[in-house]
C-alpha cells in the first residue's frame, strides 16, 4: 500500500486491474484503517476515473453473494444518494409501483446516505426481513414481482471499510459504487445520480455491460426525477434534457419532497402514498420515476403511456397489493 499511496499522491491513476486488486486486498483486511482512510481520501481530492470505478466495481461483484435470476427480465431502480436533499423514499416507492404494474423488480439498497432514512431503513420499519436466501428471494419475486437485496448482507467483504467510512463521515467513491453492484445484475436499471459527471461515468460503464439503462440527474442536484426543474436523461439510445411539463407534470418545490427525520415518518409517507392518501406532489413524483422505469423496460412505448401504467398501478392499489404480498 505504501508504494501505491506514493503513486497516487503524485497524481497517478490506477489501471482497472490495479483498482480491482487493491479493493480486493482492502476487503480481505490486508491493510490497516489508517492506510484505507488515506486511500479513500485520495479520491476526495480528485475525481475517480472510469477505469478506477470499473476496477472497484469488478472487485465488489467478484466478492459479493451472487443472485441468479435464471434469465428473468427485471429492473432495479436506485439513486446514488449524496444529493443532500432529504427527500422521501422515491426510488423504493417507484419500485413497488413498477411491481404493481406487473414488472419484475430486484431492488438493491442500503441505509440512508443523503436522507435520514434510506431504502433499507424504511423497508425494515415496514416489516420487511432482509435475507440472503436465494430461493426465498425468488419466491418473493414470483409472488409480489419484487424482492430486495440489502447491500450489507450481499457484500460482506465491505465490513472492512465500514468503520473507516463512518469515522470519515463524508461521501466517498463507495457511494458511487452502490448502484453499480446489484448482485443480481438485472437486465434493466434506472439510475439516479448526484452529479452530471457521475451520470457520464455510469453511461460509459453501462454501455460496456450491454444491459438496458436509463440514467437521470436533475439539473438542480437531485438524484432522481424531482419535478423541481429540468433533468438530464441518458439511455442506450439518446441523451435529452426534459422538463416536468414534458412528462405532463407540474413543477414541485423541495418542500413537496420532504422525507421526514425518522423511520416512523418515512414509513408513514410510504404507506400513505401506496394507499392513495399521499399528497398530489408525492403521487406525481413517484409516478414520474416509475413511468420512466417502465419506459426503460419498454422503450418502444411512449413515455406518456408508461407514466399512465404507473398511475394505474397506484390508483388501482395493485402497488399496495404487491407490497403487502412482499411483506407477508
Amino acid at each position: 500500500m505504501k508504494h501505491l499511496l506514493s503513486r497516487l499522491y503524485e497524481h497517478e491513476r490506477l489501471s482497472r486491474e490495479e483498482a480491482r486488486d487493491v479493493l480486493v486486498r482492502i476487503s480481505c483486511g490486508e491493510y490497516n484503517h489508517m492506510q484505507v482512510a488515506s486511500f479513500i481520501t485520495v479520491f476526495q481530492m480528485r475525481p475517480v476515473s472510469i477505469l478506477e470505478l470499473q476496477g472497484f466495481r469488478d472487485a465488489l461483484l467478484e466478492l459479493c453473494i451472487p443472485v441468479g435470476l435464471n434469465g428473468t427480465e427485471a429492473i432495479d431502480i436506485v439513486g446514488t444518494g449524496g444529493d443532500g436533499k432529504n427527500t422521501f423514499n422515491v426510488s423504493t416507492l417507484s419500485a413497488v409501483v413498477v411491481a404493481g404494474a406487473g414488472y419484475k423488480v430486484v431492488k438493491h439498497g442500503s441505509y440512508g446516505v443523503s436522507s435520514a432514512v434510506g431504502s433499507s431503513n424504511v423497508l425494515m420499519a415496514l416489516g420487511y426481513e432482509f435475507t440472503t436466501d436465494i430461493e426465498k428471494l425468488r419466491r418473493q419475486l414470483d409472488r409480489s414481482n419484487m424482492c430486495f437485496l440489502h447491500a450489507p448482507l450481499f457484500h460482506p467483504a465491505m465490513k472492512e471499510v465500514v468503520p473507516v467510512r463512518k469515522q470519515l463521515g463524508v461521501k466517498t467513491f463507495f457511494n458511487m459504487l452502490g448502484p453499480l453492484v446489484n448482485p443480481a445484475q438485472p437486465s434493466h436499471q434506472l439510475f439516479g445520480t448526484f452529479s452530471q459527471e457521475l451520470a457520464r461515468l455510469y453511461q460509459y460503464i453501462m454501455q460496456e455491460t450491454g444491459r438496458r439503462f436509463a440514467i437521470v440527474y436533475s439539473l438542480d442536484g437531485y438524484d432522481e426525477v424531482s419535478l423541481t426543474g429540468p433533468f438530464k436523461l441518458r439511455t442506450n439510445e439518446r441523451d435529452a434534457i426534459l422538463a416536468p411539463e414534458d412528462l405532463g407534470k407540474p413543477r414541485l418545490t423541495q418542500d413537496d419532497l420532504y422525507g421526514g427525520e425518522t423511520e416512523e415518518e418515512a414509513a408513514a409517507i410510504f404507506r400513505n402514498v401506496l394507499s392513495n392518501e399521499g399528497s398530489p406532489a408525492q403521487f406525481d413524483v413517484v409516478t414520474a420515476n416509475a413511468g420512466l422505469a417502465i419506459h426503460c423496460l419498454k422503450p418502444e412505448q411512449p413515455l406518456e403511456d408508461c407514466i399512465g401504467e404507473a398511475k394505474e398501478s397506484l390508483l388501482s392499489k395493485q402497488a399496495l397489493k404487491a407490497f403487502q404480498n412482499l411483506i407477508n
